[in-house]
């Protein structure tokens, strides 16, 4: 059973959210809160697996409280829950250890979708924020280190390509597109896929 909490001060929100949790059988809503004073207070007794976190809140906000909960409760996988779709909020949280982020106008099962991946350790950005990165991304403070043919292979990767995928599309042999790969996983310090997307935007890189 996945143990799910969110902090949010719309009631709406709230609402909707413990209906569409209430529809599975495998995730529970543990609690919800409205403000972030009462949620620290609800984490020193009990904590979820999966926080749906609002960013703008009354007293602290999301990024605020992001930071705070990565460092003293780092298994718990935040989830900002938001409104708010500019970039630069969204790379905030991820800085601050959030391990997905969605809009408050998704489908009940992306939603659901994204609790389950950042259960099992995988990052999940809504799809539509993660296009706008993927083309924003540039390489400036690592040009030198990252080449042409290894950004194409890094774009592809976060589009979702596999080797064999992305071999066809830049007629080179998977062998290739694996070692590629090596070489950016060992460039940016990461050991997967999430975390090369998530690496290049803690580092400045998109």
């Amino acid at each position: 059973m996945i143990k799910v909490a969110i902090a949010d001060d719309h009631f709406i929100v709230l609402n909707g959210v413990q209906k569409i949790l209430a529809s599975t059988n495998d995730i529970t809503l543990t609690g919800s809160y409205k403000n972030g004073d009462l949620l620290i207070d609800a984490l020193k007794l009990e904590q979820p697996d999966v926080l749906l976190l609002d960013i703008q809140m009354p007293g602290k906000n999301g990024i605020e409280l992001a930071g705070i909960i990565s460092k003293k409760y780092p298994a718990i996988k935040i989830i900002a829950l938001t409104n708010v779709d500019v970039l630069v909020q969204v790379k905030k949280m991820l800085k601050q250890g959030c391990m997905g982020y969605l809009l408050k106008d998704v489908e009940p099962d992306i939603l659901l979708k994204a609790i389950y991946t950042v259960n099992s350790g995988e990052q999940f950005i809504y799809e539509e924020l993660k296009k706008q990165l993927i083309n924003k991304m540039t390489f400036s403070a690592s040009e030198k280190l990252i080449t042409r043919r290894e950004k194409e292979i890094l774009q592809l990767i976060t589009e979702e390509y596999t080797n064999p995928e992305i071999a066809a599309k830049l007629h080179i042999s998977p062998h290739t597109v694996e070692n590629h790969r090596n070489h950016l996983l060992q460039k940016l310090g990461v050991k997967n896929t999430a975390g090369l997307v998530k690496a290049a935007i803690e580092q400045g890189l998109v």
